[in-house]
């Protein structure tokens, strides 16, 4: 402490009625924190605690005890104790004891170098990559991008090197070179497979030994392990999400040995299935899956599955894994997810299942201000309603029309909701119509252009409020929809549709005009109709379920709909209330 050093029994006696006098550089020397005591003294005044009567003597009112106010040598470390054991990882901490030792340096283990190889002639540098070259098929190359990631996070350091063409004795130099250099690992990035341009295997078979080609995971499964010149080799799959899983499953433990850490492993929490969840026997399958806390459950919503679907890497919040032995997981069954994200960040979570919407996405861009995150996941209105019922979701998003009263949503929570007191509020009010290509080309203007011999739909899943919609159409017109080519074409969301047809997979799809503006395309517009919130009353009070409403009904939220396009904001935040009938 900043003060003055004295002897201690020089103080003892002095109390608020009886202050005792010291004269300084006689019993009392001046020092700093930090800065040894003079060898004579064992204490120190706290300068807050003294009262100058003039330039030498100050008095105190209160006696201090031997070693008040001093650091005591040796009471942190001294010679011969250990600062830090073996197989230390040193952050910012160790580095200021180390110093703080007199350990200026110290053996450490080297920090693996891994070599990451790209593969594939349809591959291009993404800084490279402009429009001619997508034009040509090319794709910009980022496996090793996020691979080269993973390994800086556990410490390694990542060499990525150029892309290789489909070409074995191309693939074969670099190999070698790669083995050669100081690398201590070698990733192959795609062409483990059994195509005709898949050489990996080969390639490893003739320089080295093939440990392993084919594992019994999804995704994953054509990872090869080998070893060339006494170096691991692994050959990833192509998908990114085959690569990460894949590379976190074999590289991550080979790392961490070299590093000669344990092998490290991601917290885990119980969850609720909100949905069934197939899965192949004989094959332990990596699921990814968004989390939230619903009535005090753990909720986990998987999304799609798709190797090669990179969002579902950067929108899931944990993975469950279901056992080799397993044939998937039954909606509501209890499972152990990993978790990817902050535990506080999950139970911030509000899950909505239900109908998809492009609103959703500014929706939980304009929560994330309010410190809510927004899980949604998109099984039609309907599945939404059941959600509800399972206590699975917060809220759903619903455009349920009765056609016989011209109601939305009320009359099918009346039948498949009953006892759930719900607040109806309206989301937006939105065109429904026919996504079409630029130009609209082969002239769609009505539903009874669905059932020209040469025009091919794209729907929606049974259950999805836009497919009700259709099918009252269709029905008011006295169109069979066996008529329709591709009626039983179904995607999910309407930007699914959206790109179903801007692919040429179909030449029209029913949707919102903000998926056709969004891609290029033009939009036939058919009917207006409500996108509501349905949202049980016991969750009202929540915190997040506030802020979402504050979100609905804020200016700003408006404005930001309002320039997709396509939308009415006139109800937006506003309760429907249950009619009469």
């Amino acid at each position: 402490m900043d003060g003055f050093a004295v002897q201690a029994d020089a103080t003892f006696g002095a109390g608020p009625h009886n202050p005792l006098q010291l004269r300084l550089f006689e019993h009392a020397y001046p020092v700093n924190t930090g800065r040894p005591i003079p060898a004579h003294t064992n204490a120190v005044i706290m300068i807050e605690n003294v009262n100058f009567l003039d330039d030498e003597i100050f008095e105190i009112e209160s006696a201090v005890t031997p070693w008040k106010n001093v650091r005591r040598v040796g009471e942190d470390f001294v010679a011969s104790e250990m600062v830090l054991p073996g197989r230390h990882t040193i952050s910012a901490y160790e580095l200021g004891a180390l110093i703080a030792a007199g350990a200026h340096e110290v053996s450490v283990v080297r920090k693996p170098h891994i070599s990451l190889i790209p593969t594939g002639s349809e591959l291009a540098p993404a800084d490279k990559l402009d429009a001619a070259a997508a034009k040509q098929g090319l794709v910009p190359e980022y496996n090793t991008v996020i691979l080269a990631g993973i390994i800086e996070q556990l410490g390694g350091v990542a060499d990525r090197r150029p892309i290789v063409p489909d070409d074995y004795d191309a693939l074969k130099a670099a190999l070698l070179d790669a083995v050669r250099s100081d690398s201590d690992m070698v990733v192959i990035n795609a062409g483990s497979s059994a195509g005709s341009e898949d050489y990996t295997a080969a390639l490893i078979r003739d320089l080295g030994e093939v440990l392993v080609h084919g594992v019994a995971m999804m995704p994953g499964k054509p990872t090869i392990l080998g070893i060339v010149e006494n170096k691991p080799v692994i050959g990833n799959p192509g998908y990114p999400v085959s690569a990460v899983i894949s590379f976190e499953v074999f590289a991550k433990p080979i790392i961490e040995t070299m590093l000669r850490l344990p092998e490290s492993a991601r917290p885990t929490l119980e969850a609720v299935s909100a949905r069934k969840i197939p899965s192949k026997l004989g094959q332990e399958e990596f699921f990814r899956v968004k989390l939230g806390n619903v009535a005090g459950r753990v909720i986990a919503a998987p999304l799609p599955r798709g190797a090669g679907s990179i969002t579902t890497l950067t929108k899931a919040d944990g993975i469950l894994r279901i056992p080799a032995a397993s044939e998937g997981i039954d909606q509501g069954s209890h499972v152990r997810v990993e978790l990817l994200r902050k535990l506080d960040e999950i139970h911030r979570t509000l899950v909505m299942i239900g109908s998809h919407d492009l609103t959703l996405d500014v929706l939980a861009d304009e929560l994330i201000e309010h410190d809510v995150y927004l899980s949604t996941s998109h099984v039609g209105s309907l599945g939404g309603l059941l959600a509800l019922k399972n206590k699975t979701a917060h809220f759903a998003a619903s455009h349920l029309l009765d056609a016989a009263t011209g109601e939305y949503n009320w009359s099918y929570i009346r039948r498949y909701i009953p006892d759930i007191p719900v607040r109806v509020v309206n989301g937006v009010m939105r065109e429904q119509g026919f996504i079409v290509p630029k130009g609209n080309p082969v002239n769609i203007k009505s539903f009874e252009d669905l059932a020209r011999p040469d025009v091919r739909f794209i729907n929606r899943q049974a259950g999805a409020g836009t497919r009700v919609l259709l099918d009252y159409y269709l029905e008011k017109e006295g169109i069979d929809p066996d008529s329709i080519i591709g009626y039983d074409m179904e995607e999910y969301t309407h930007t699914s549709v959206a790109v179903a047809v801007l692919s040429g997979v179909a030449d029209v799809g029913m949707g919102v005009p903000a998926a056709a503006y969004a891609l290029g395309m033009d939009f036939v517009p058919l009917a207006v109709e409500e996108y509501d919130l349905v949202i049980p009353e016991e969750y009202l009070e929540d915190e997040k379920i506030k802020a979402l409403l504050e979100v609905l009904r804020s200016r700003r939220y408006k404005e930001r709909i309002q320039a997709l396009g396509g939308y009415g904001i006139a109800k937006t935040g506003q309760e429907i209330p249950e009619s009469a009938s």
